[in-house]
């Protein structure tokens, strides 16, 4: 089972990255996003919604503190920074972690991470030493874990199902 934790979201500044990190968590075989800072129940319907026409029982609960959510996680927790390992040299123990079938949640920044989290996280990777997007380090890393193989994954209940295709869109309603 793979969760993701997306810190310090801010209603007026994220609302667009932080519905960006629940579609890359979903798209990339995550089960659920738990988001703290501002609650944002927009943030929240949009999720819904993609899921009701894509498929699948993803979803994005709001969570007052994620320094609680990290002190009784189950599982392991991988915190996604600049200034972690590199994700090269890590990627192998987190992916016998994740066949073993150990939980992961997989924590994103958003605003000034506290060192807290870095305490608390069982890894701190880095997916590059650059500034960057906490959606595209968030693909990255699952993408590596995963292998590619969740690239191909189709819900069964999907009202809304894409047929690839050199050129133009080939979209089914059911």
């Amino acid at each position: 089972m793979i969760a993701v934790l997306r810190l310090g979201h801010r209603v007026e500044r994220d609302k667009r990255l932080t519905t960006h990190v629940g579609l890359v968590a979903r798209a990339f075989g995550a089960e659920i996003m738990y988001y703290t800072g501002d609650r944002d129940e927009t943030v929240e319907r949009t999720i819904d919604e993609v899921v009701r026409r894509w498929g699948g029982s993803f979803r994005a609960d709001y969570v007052e503190s994620w320094r609680n959510l990290l002190k009784q996680w189950p599982g392991k927790k991988i915190h996604l920074t600049v200034y972690g390992l590199p994700l090269r040299k890590v990627i192998d123990e987190v992916k016998a972690l994740y066949i073993r079938g150990e939980q992961l949640l997989v924590v994103v920044g958003g605003e000034k991470v506290e060192g807290g989290v870095f305490r608390l996280a069982d890894f701190n990777v880095a997916i590059t030493s650059q500034p960057h997007s906490e959606a595209a380090a968030l693909a990255v890393f699952l993408d590596w874990l995963q292998e590619g193989r969740e690239l191909e994954r189709v819900y069964d209940d999907a009202r809304i199902l894409v047929e690839p295709s050199e050129r133009g869109k080939k979209i089914f309603k059911r």
